[in-house]
């Protein structure tokens, strides 16, 4: 059991990935909490100007990661990798620097945010793609799965760790450690093999011509069983994942707690996600579309029940659940499109994935905002899974529709007709399928053993 869990980690690179990327994303998660601490004690609280941050943190994902996912698919992954984050920890360095002056502004924090949006618009296509070309396609749920674990190890550790610091040290130091540790992930990357890799272009045909953004919103518009998931992720994502705004007000203006039980909210949330992560590692295929549509159902109903959670101890427990839906809603969603996709696309399908997942963020922290200041904290948790579930309906009302026909067939001639119904086009299935019901019509008038007696509409 625990070897297959783990079985994607045999691969050299990818552990080295992994041990990278667990250090650099805990240090930026404890930066995400000092930064947000920081926004609330130099406005007085103010929810707007945190969704203000938010979104100026969002906004170039949601602009510019398509571009991103166009330079993963043309460049060196893992060079490129390197080198965003690289930059991005200068970027800290100098917020630390700024920071333990008496001069910081909210202004120097905007900057900031904006510079990590860009970089992140660059990094986070090419990190996702990167996965693909170390372990390969076979191994690709378990190490994107565990992709997820770490994330939310670093999600779970981040914060509390952060909470504690901001307590003793003061919310810089938090900012200095941030920078240490995106030196982890440029380590990680330098000693990776690079004849190891598997890219899905050789290096040179990687600036054809159907590698822009155009041909791969185009090859996405073409495939609806990517669209779907998609399109239900933009709408939880806008909506349902407003945590960085909800929990700091839920922390400070509603249970009155300490930076250190902001970081606990935090962390519960991380670890239902850190749950889904080591569930889905069985996953070896495909999901469906109802596997997807069943994980944000169950996300909206936690969502809620975190809204309506009356003390701290039972929002706690409820966070946890909610990060179980969430983490297993994303894993899922992930699967399906990075499975469902060609290896030639695959940096801009996963940077559409990342703008929808991460850029959507923007859209929803704005309104999200004003309604919490207007109307209290809980009320953002509440209006995320009322929506996520309204969504939830939606999409499964066209799956429906969109679903064709599915007859029981038996004997040879049926086993050939199931095939041919999952390889070919709708349209030929369905011409074949009804020359079938006309033949199998008129065997079952001279026969009770015919093909019609056989055929059964289910």
């Amino acid at each position: 059991m625990f070897r297959q869990t783990f079985r994607s980690l045999a691969v050299r690179n990818f552990r080295l990935f992994v041990m990278g990327q667990t250090f650099s994303v805990t240090g930026t998660w404890m930066m995400l909490v000092a930064q947000d601490w920081l926004v609330l004690s130099l406005s007085g609280d103010s929810a707007t100007q945190l969704g203000l941050v938010t979104a100026l943190q969002f906004a170039p994902v949601l602009l510019l990661t398509l571009h991103g996912g166009t330079l993963a698919d043309r460049w060196d992954k893992r060079r490129l990798l390197g080198a965003a984050n690289a930059v991005a920890g200068l970027l800290a360095a100098l917020v630390f620097l700024v920071a333990v002056g008496p001069g910081l502004r909210l202004w120097h924090i905007y900057v900031f945010a904006t510079a990590l949006g860009l970089l992140t618009a660059v990094e986070a296509p090419t990190r996702m793609a990167l996965v693909g070309e170390m372990v390969g396609v076979e191994l690709l749920p378990n190490a994107s799965a565990l992709s997820g674990a770490y994330f939310n190890v670093a999600r779970m550790v981040g914060p509390a760790l952060a909470g504690l610091l901001i307590g003793r040290l003061g919310a810089a130091s938090v900012f200095l450690l941030n920078a240490v540790s995106y030196g982890a992930t440029v380590a990680s990357v330098a000693l990776m093999r690079e004849c190891e890799l598997r890219p899905a272009l050789p290096h040179t045909d990687r600036r054809r011509r159907n590698s822009g953004v155009t041909a791969g919103l185009r090859y996405v518009l073409r495939r609806s069983d990517l669209l779907l998931p998609l399109a239900l992720l933009a709408i939880v994502g806008t909506f349902g994942f407003n945590f960085q705004l909800t929990l700091p007000v839920l922390a400070k203006a509603e249970f009155g707690t300490s930076p250190a039980s902001f970081g606990l909210l935090s962390s519960a949330l991380a670890a239902g996600s850190l749950g889904a992560a080591f569930v889905t590692t069985a996953r070896v295929r495909r999901p469906t579309a109802g596997v997807v549509i069943g994980a944000s159902v169950l996300f909206g109903l936690c969502e809620i029940a975190s809204g309506l959670a009356p003390t701290f101890a039972l929002t706690l427990v409820a966070l946890t659940a909610t990060g179980f839906g969430a983490g297993y809603f994303a894993q899922a969603t992930n699967h399906r499109v990075q499975l469902g996709s060609d290896g030639r696309y695959r940096g801009r399908v996963l940077a559409l994935y990342v703008v929808i997942f991460q850029g959507s963020t923007p859209l929803g922290a704005l309104p999200l905002g004003r309604l919490v200041e207007a109307e209290g904290p809980r009320s953002g948790l509440l209006a995320g899974g009322l929506i996520t579930l309204a969504a939830s309906a939606v999409a499964l009302m066209c799956v429906r529709r969109s679903a064709p026909p599915v007859y029981r067939l038996t004997g040879a001639v049926g086993d050939g007709l199931n095939t041919l119904h999952g390889r070919h086009p709708g349209h030929v299935r369905r011409s074949v399928l009804r020359g079938t019901q006309r033949a199998g019509g008129a065997a079952g008038r001279r026969g009770r053993g015919g093909l019609g007696g056989r055929l059964r509409g289910r």
